[in-house]
């Protein structure tokens, strides 16, 4: 190990709002040592995600709230530099769920070994080939129920898993209708991952009719990413029988206070259709057949995806903040550190 300290981010306090540099404070630690069963990965890459927001809060979530005090969790990936288990060698590169820092302690059960890349970079493994794309491959598939013909809207789209939704459903026959915020995200969409056509929510004035008139026979698929007033704007375009995969609600993720709840969830009943929340966690046990589709459709160059890399662990937390104003363009990454470190 060449570097002394283990530079690790803690949440301090649990955040109103936008987390900011009181809530979440860099540190220097020790590098840990690994006890029986653990290993110390070098993280090389760490994956900012807005579901993180959600844990720094103790609002009732899908796992438990990060303890204050404790280093904030992340996925990453690295190497192996210290190994007190059987399953992981010294210079091994493992993926697991650990945190804003330099080097992690994680037991050698909870890490996967990435032994082929089949020649894609390390960072396919946080995006395309990770929870990014197998939430968008399994949420769609399993519960959008996506049939050749009909029509989707992706709210996010220019997000890292509402990009690979629109292209996925390409690739299956739909009619896939974006929306997104600015020109070149609208742009990107049109011209290099296929969608048929683009809402810019930020011009188009009146959502509820810029997307009736984008979807004249209504909206057979809505992947659900953003929630608030593009929710309502949505559910009065719902087609009979519709289909909403609930992936994010990111527009209420920072608030301060509770907004009102949808005022046209009605529309489900009027409509016959179904809204329904997922997890990828839950698919766990088929992520080899996701990662074989995705990588397969990938190397075939019928996805297209944009990763977003920020050097510097130091700059983890401005980083994080562009999940939620939109200056990333595509899955946001940090770069820790290198293959030498």
């Amino acid at each position: 190990m060449t570097q002394a300290v283990n530079r690790q981010f803690y949440l301090a306090q649990r955040p109103s709002g936008l987390p900011t540099t009181d809530d979440v404070i860099l540190r220097e630690l020790p590098i840990p040592e690994p006890g029986v069963g653990e290993i110390v990965i070098r993280n090389l890459y760490m994956s900012l995600d807005p579901a993180i927001r959600g844990w720094m809060s103790d609002a009732p979530n899908y796992i438990e709230p990060i303890p204050v005090g404790s280093c904030v969790w992340a996925t990453t990936i690295g190497r192996v530099v210290a190994s007190n288990s059987p399953e992981f060698a010294i210079g091994d590169i493992a993926l697991g769920m650990n945190g804003w820092e330099d080097y992690s302690l994680c037991a050698a059960e909870a890490a996967s070994k990435i032994e082929d890349t089949m020649g894609l970079p390390l960072t396919n493994f946080l995006s395309i080939l990770g929870s990014t794309g197998l939430t968008a491959y399994f949420g769609l598939l399993d519960i959008g129920k996506p049939q050749a013909g009909e029509t989707l809207l992706v709210s996010g789209a220019a997000g890292a898993v509402g990009s690979l939704v629109g292209q996925i459903a390409k690739i299956i026959g739909c009619r896939v209708v974006g929306i997104a915020g600015g020109s070149q995200k609208c742009s990107w969409l049109l011209d290099e991952c296929g969608f048929d056509e683009v809402i810019d929510y930020k011009t188009c004035g009146d959502l509820t009719a810029a997307i009736a008139e984008k979807c004249p026979d209504g909206v057979d698929i809505y992947w659900e990413n953003v929630g608030g007033d593009m929710l309502d704007s949505v559910l009065l375009n719902l087609a009979h029988g519709a289909r909403i995969p609930f992936c994010g609600w990111i527009a209420t993720y920072n608030d301060a206070e509770q907004r009102p709840g949808p005022k046209n969830l009605w529309q489900l009943l009027a409509k016959s259709a179904r809204m329904e929340g997922f997890l990828v966690l839950n698919y766990i046990p088929r992520f080899p057949e996701g990662i074989a589709a995705m990588a397969q459709w990938l190397l075939e160059g019928k996805l297209h995806h944009r990763e977003h890399v920020v050097s510097g662990l130091e700059n983890a937390l401005d980083a994080f903040h562009m999940l939620f104003d939109g200056r990333n363009t595509g899955k946001l990454i940090i770069n820790i550190g290198d293959m030498d470190d």
